[in-house]
């Protein structure tokens, strides 16, 4: 017992040690976005809260777009998430409960894609828009990430240890169509799996900077991640003002991992003990 008494509070403490390394970091952030200009270069460093955050808060909003480029980062984000969180779980319930000629070749030709450093892709998929004539809009940005490697696989892995095929045999006994088996009873099961790949696709969607910045050229339509640049200038750069803009960019991200945090939990977890 006192063995186990022990080994228990060395856990706990490392297992406390390394939640306050993960939270450091965003303690440190609002610590600085509370701060002035002068302060945060004061030796030594001040970790505690200042006065400044609400005089920041309002500095970002008069100087930015802030609300508007958050209307539009939540658009696009949400319709990302929802098409590729259809798409994807679609096509790897496919993979993984259909049989069809030629499913394990296209889903090795699938994995490969995953192989490319998305970089290489900028130039040419750049000129493909430009040649639809899509640069400037949404569009680029929604439809060319529709669908997505990773999803496709973490869906089929998922669905071929979580859905019986005696259920699906039961419910075409039934009458069920394909793709009522896929609405009806996949997605359901699928639940957990979704709701990990949609925070996941949220984050990314949320946080990408790169593709609008090639793709927007029009500021009323930009997103959150290129307004927050113009916080930053050419010969000085405010920092506690752009790290406040960005303490309150990962609030709303904070958020949806807080609703969906059971959901994603249980998608990691589940399938890891089997009977």
């Amino acid at each position: 017992m006192r063995k186990f008494n022990v080994s228990s509070i060395i856990i706990r403490g490392v297992l406390l040690l390394g939640v306050a390394f993960s939270a450091f970091p965003f303690y440190w952030m609002i610590v600085t976005a509370s701060r002035a200009t002068t302060e945060i270069y004061s030796v030594p460093p001040k970790f505690t809260l200042g006065d400044e955050l609400l005089n920041n808060i309002y500095t970002v909003f008069e100087s930015t777009s802030f609300f508007q480029s958050f209307l539009n980062t939540l658009f696009i984000a949400v319709v990302s998430t929802t098409l590729i969180l259809f798409f994807d779980s679609l096509a790897g319930y496919t993979f993984a409960k259909l049989k069809f000629k030629g499913r394990h070749t296209l889903f090795v030709i699938l994995l490969s894609t995953m192989m490319i450093p998305g970089l290489l892709n900028i130039i040419p998929q750049f000129i493909m828009m430009d040649t639809i004539g899509w640069v400037g809009s949404y569009k680029a940005l929604i439809i060319p990430g529709m669908v997505n490697a990773f999803g496709i696989f973490w869906i089929k892995q998922y669905a071929e240890g979580a859905i019986p095929n005696t259920l699906l045999e039961a419910a075409k006994i039934d009458g069920c169509t394909t793709f009522g088996i896929y609405w009806k009873i996949a997605l359901p099961i699928l639940r957990p799996s979704l709701a990990f790949l949609g925070l996941f696709t949220f984050m990314q969607s949320w946080n990408d900077y790169m593709w609008p910045l090639i793709i927007l050229n029009d500021p009323e339509k930009f997103t959150l991640m290129l307004e927050l640049t113009q916080l930053q200038g050419l010969y000085f750069t405010n920092y506690p003002l752009v790290i406040t803009g960005t303490l309150l960019a990962t609030i709303p991200i904070l958020i949806v991992f807080f609703i969906f945090s059971k959901q994603l939990m249980s998608g990691i977890t589940e399938g890891a003990i089997k009977e």
